[in-house]
């Protein structure tokens, strides 16, 4: 199975992510980076459209500090056959959302910080890590 196969797989799990019905997919940060070379499944509407490996990186810093328990990317879009799509990332934190936000070096800096879900999203079942809560990344 090559790597568009599986995160396919993964993220239609529980239906279609375009499906409004479908709670939407929390991939792990190596689910969704790995074998991924599609500019603009992440920050697509920065000015430079960063490659995913520049997120990747970003993201393998983050998850090794003390203060992070866990990272989950929510699949906003998937068209297939392009590796699907997001637009918010949820860090599993007890950091205080301003400092989350400094976390970012201005090319990939977040439009968006705040702590929680979206209270009008359903999402798969997910669990967060005791003492942490989600902190939302999101790009415009």
């Amino acid at each position: 199975m090559n790597h568009l196969q599986r995160i396919s797989e993964r993220v239609t799990r529980n239906g279609h992510p375009d499906d409004a019905d479908t709670p939407c997919p929390l991939v792990t940060v190596a689910e969704f980076f790995e074998g991924n070379d599609c500019v603009g499944s992440i920050g697509c509407n920065l000015d430079s459209t960063p490659a995913p490996s520049r997120f990747h990186a970003l993201f393998q810093r983050i998850a090794a500090r003390a203060d992070v328990a866990d990272i989950r990317i929510k699949i906003t879009a998937f068209d297939m056959p392009e590796w699907p799509f997001t637009d918010t990332v949820y860090i599993m934190t007890s950091a205080p959302v301003d400092e989350v936000a400094s976390w970012f070096d201005e090319e990939l800096r977040p439009d968006e910080v705040w702590e929680g879900f979206i209270a009008d999203e359903k999402y798969e079942p997910y669990d967060v890590p005791s003492g942490s809560r989600p902190v939302a990344v999101w790009w415009d």
